[in-house]
């Protein structure tokens, strides 16, 4: 894809969408990291009907803490890999309250080091709590980047460094909510709705799909 159709493609999701925002609920930094660690491998929409409730009570890591394991697997017991979802929220929520003071930390190196947290869980925190450029790499993105040739990669950290080359700097904070919200309402992995699609022109992908009859 050349610079001037990338250009393009963010130009229009700006006009279309200036402020996106993600589907995750959340209330506070702290509920909000947690939320992007129970994600993994699972749907919004499944993780926000765990997480209300729970968020309800444990809204703090010192909450949070005083649940337990055993109190955090029942809360979130109707997520996938939810066994090892409590252990690492009981496990993140600890470490807060014993290295930071309570709160989400700024760096990449301290966010990683904590349960549960991998590159693309800080990609998204240090993207939406402190307003990073990150680019958070998930399947809608893998696929996107590899469809259209925006960012064709063999992994995620591939796709993750050519997005962060190619788009436009004015566009880097916003770009992976762009692509996340594009690629689960548009682009989606089976039948992609191209002609629903507002940069199908700008796109590369050549069997683009047609309206049903």
């Amino acid at each position: 894809m050349q610079p001037e159709q990338i250009a393009e493609m963010f130009h229009r999701f700006h006009e279309a969408n200036p402020e996106p925002k993600g589907e995750l609920y959340s209330i506070n930094d702290f509920t909000f990291l947690v939320a992007v660690v129970l994600s993994a491998q699972a749907t919004d929409a499944g993780v926000n009907k765990a997480t209300r409730p729970l968020f309800a009570v444990a809204d703090t890591p010192e909450k949070m803490a005083a649940l337990g394991e055993n109190g955090i697997r029942e809360a979130i017991k109707s997520i996938g890999l939810f066994r090892g979802k409590a252990k690492n929220v009981f496990g993140l929520s600890k470490a807060l309250l014993e290295k930071h003071d309570g709160k989400v930390p700024k760096t990449r190196e301290a966010l990683e080091a904590l349960p549960g947290v991998g590159r693309k869980t800080a990609n998204v925190a240090l993207n939406v709590v402190f307003g990073e450029p990150t680019i958070a790499v998930d399947t809608h993105l893998f696929r996107i980047g590899n469809r259209t040739g925006l960012a064709k990669g063999q992994n995620p950290l591939q796709v993750e460094k050519k997005l962060l080359k190619v788009i436009p700097p004015q566009y880097l904070r916003h770009a992976h909510h762009w692509l996340i919200l594009h690629g689960r309402y548009i682009c989606k992995a089976r039948k992609p709705e191209c002609w629903r699609c507002i940069v199908a022109d700008q796109c590369n992908f050549k069997t683009k799909t047609k309206a049903p009859a």
